[in-house]
């Protein structure tokens, strides 16, 4: 098979999207030496490359974050693009996707898992699924033994794929766990939003990008 992963973060090579999708040719490579290209649809101007690649594979992985419940934009565009393509030209390809967010409950991503289905059916192309993984912005500060788990799951993730042209079911349905936060861990959240840990990486971020005075701004108000 001749496949192909098209990374649709915003963050391009710097984001937990290709943290992930590394971990996951580990795993693929360990069984498969073929190199496998890879794209990123954060720059415009490489909009036609990304197209060539999708032409020219059979098999085509496509991964993003979910951004407040939506995908990225970029990610959006690069779809459309593809659906006014002739379909004699790509009915037939197998298409997966890999959706990953900060959210830590995976039910956050499922609306965006029933249009990218629906979507690859309309494109007469084989849905191969959707890998949904909550809780993943922060990993690329924490330290390995809190990221080891993650990262075997993605490796062993690659060298199924690898195998089998698909997505191995057991590793999906550990990785969407938790699918809702329980009662309990709802109360210890909100214990620890209190004490503004869970604040804490986004509140470093904020003071990097020198808007941290600005984090109650409400732009849009009336």
């Amino acid at each position: 098979m001749k496949l192909a992963i098209i990374n649709g973060s915003p963050r391009n090579k710097k984001s937990n999207s290709t943290l992930l999708m590394d971990q996951f040719l580990l795993g693929y490579h360990s069984l498969n030496p073929e190199e496998i290209p890879v794209h990123y649809l954060v720059n415009p101007q490489l909009k036609k490359e990304g197209i060539a690649v999708f032409i020219d594979s059979e098999v085509i992985l496509i991964v993003f974050p979910l951004y407040t419940d939506c995908m990225p934009g970029i990610v959006k565009e690069f779809f459309e693009s593809v659906a006014e393509m002739d379909k004699n030209v790509i009915r037939g390809k197998k298409i997966g996707f890999i959706v990953q967010s900060g959210f830590p409950e995976a039910v956050h991503s499922v609306a965006v898992e029933r249009y990218l289905e629906k979507l690859t059916k309309r494109l007469q192309c084989e849905y191969l699924g959707t890998v949904i993984k909550g809780g993943v912005e922060g990993i690329q500060i924490m330290p390995p033994f809190m990221t080891q788990k993650l990262f075997n799951q993605f490796n062993k993730l690659g060298e199924y794929f690898a195998k089998n042209t698909a997505f191995s079911s057991q590793i999906k349905d550990a990785l969407r766990k938790p699918y809702k936060m329980s009662p309990l861990r709802r109360i210890l959240f909100s214990m620890m939003a209190k004490t503004g840990l869970t604040n804490f990486y986004w509140n470093s971020n904020l003071k990097k990008n020198g808007a941290y005075q600005n984090r109650f701004d409400k732009p849009f108000e009336a």
